[in-house]
């Protein structure tokens, strides 16, 4: 990551630091491979994988190169142990996978704890997420939302991201 000084532009209450990025009390940090597991778990339990995307691949390949990365947050508690909604203090509670391709971002695995949802922590993910796009120099960042998924599209519409009247279109190799 970059040095403890840089302050990203655009991302509010983003601040890179070697330690990580602190957004919403949150520190987001690139994952560690002994996170790997608990990552995917996070992901399965939030609904987010698919049969054909295998999200070990995903992650691998996400941490593979300079220009993507997966960034974690984990449990903060006062107090040991358990918390009130089951998640264990130092449990990976955020997630959030960002690339780009040196014109435009994208985010993808936006990921909060079922039980932490609500709280304000989708939203510092996402920050996060654009804070280290930005910071390599990304000038817009996308995401795509599964057309079913109302909810989350209300989501992102309220953090400011609007529909781009585009198709996106694949075709696996």
């Amino acid at each position: 990551m970059s040095s403890a000084s840089d302050v990203v532009p655009g991302a509010p209450g983003g601040v890179v630091a070697e330690e990580g990025l602190a957004v919403g009390g949150l520190t987001f940090r690139e994952i560690a491979d002994a996170e790997v597991e608990q990552v995917v778990a996070l992901w399965q339990e939030c609904g987010l994988t698919r049969p054909w995307n295998d999200p070990y691949v995903d992650l691998a390949d996400a941490r593979a190169g300079d220009t993507s990365t997966v960034l974690v947050a984990h449990a903060e508690a006062p107090a040991e142990g358990t918390q009130e909604d089951g998640t264990e203090q130092g449990a990976v509670v955020a997630t959030v996978m960002a690339g780009h391709d040196g014109h435009r971002g994208w985010l993808y695995y936006v990921a909060v704890a079922p039980g932490r949802q609500g709280a304000g922590l989708g939203r510092a993910a996402v920050v996060a997420g654009e804070a280290w796009l930005a910071a390599r120099g990304a000038r817009k960042v996308q995401l795509m939302v599964r057309s079913a998924n109302a909810k989350v599209v209300g989501f992102y519409e309220r953090l400011g991201y609007a529909d781009q009247e585009t198709t996106v279109l694949g075709r696996w190799f």
